[in-house]
């Protein structure tokens, strides 16, 4: 079990694979340099610059308020950058883009809606799906059921979100990010309101739904622990304005037990990320 590290010198914009080749990227950010309205004078980030491949399980990690969530706001489209680009499948983002499911740390299940029709919401808001939900219904619904069975919930579609524990929301937020069939999943911190166990079982839901899927996940998380887990590379972030500063290439092998997280390779690997996290810390 290996795992290599590359540092990014400021400005830095190419992803590379251990063996130094340029590789094709489906998320690229060059350059980007967000500031928040509301007076606000000082970027979020700034000079960030990252490419993840597609199909890969990438993770942000860096000290609070380094502008992980900024980077994801961007590159979903829902924030436009004030200098640098930002291209997703290809094509710039100028707007919003369909082809992304999010879950955050708060499932943000709406509380008069069962957890199916939470699940179809999105299906009533995204096209093509929107003009195709009411001729196939019940193909959607069969879908969102396969869903709620894949992370554990079957037979829970008729169940109001207060009715269901946190971590049966958070599952449940999870399959309503994939019930449009999304390119690109884009997680905030999902389990950060979890409890231990709970966290480490849907780490593993979405391990294999990574897994079964091939889909492009770009988890933002203060867990190192959940980042070395899940990811094929972490991306560590400087403080405000945020950067990329160092660059961790994952190789333990796939399917990845829980028991691997108690190993000293895996323990070495945390070590190091924390320690870039302590130096990002220490310059701010």
């Amino acid at each position: 079990m290996t795992a290599t590290c590359r540092r990014w010198p400021s400005g830095s914009s190419d992803a590379l694979d251990p063996a130094g080749s340029r590789l094709s990227a489906f998320v690229e950010l060059h350059e980007v340099t967000h500031v928040y309205g509301g007076g606000e004078t000082a970027p979020a980030v700034d000079g960030l610059s990252l490419k993840i491949r597609e199909g890969e399980f990438a993770a942000i990690v860096g000290p609070s308020g380094c502008g992980k969530s900024t980077m994801m706001k961007l590159a979903t489209g829902l924030q436009r950058p004030r200098r640098g680009t930002v291209i997703v499948a290809g094509q710039e983002v100028t707007q919003p883009i369909k082809i992304t499911g999010m879950a955050f740390q708060n499932p943000v299940m709406l509380p008069w809606r069962t957890t199916l029709r939470n699940l179809l919401l999105p299906l009533e808001i995204v096209e093509p799906h929107r003009s195709r939900l009411r001729a196939n219904k019940s193909d959607y619904v069969a879908r969102a059921e396969a869903l709620l069975a894949k992370v554990g919930l079957e037979g829970m579609g008729q169940k109001f979100p207060w009715q269901l524990s946190g971590g049966m929301q958070q599952r449940a937020s999870l399959c309503r990010s994939l019930i449009h069939e999304p390119k690109l999943l884009m997680l905030d911190e999902p389990f950060g309101a979890l409890d231990a166990f709970t966290r480490e079982e849907l780490w593993c839901v979405i391990r294999d739904l990574h897994a079964e899927r091939g889909i492009t996940v770009i988890l933002v998380t203060h867990d190192l622990r959940e980042a070395v887990f899940l990811a094929d590379r972490v991306f560590c972030m400087s403080a405000r304005p945020g950067r990329i500063i160092a660059e961790r290439e994952i190789d333990f092998p796939r399917p990845r037990d829980l028991d691997i997280t108690y190993t000293p390779e895996f323990a070495s690997v945390v070590h190091e990320l924390r320690g870039h996290i302590r130096t990002a810390r220490e310059a701010a």
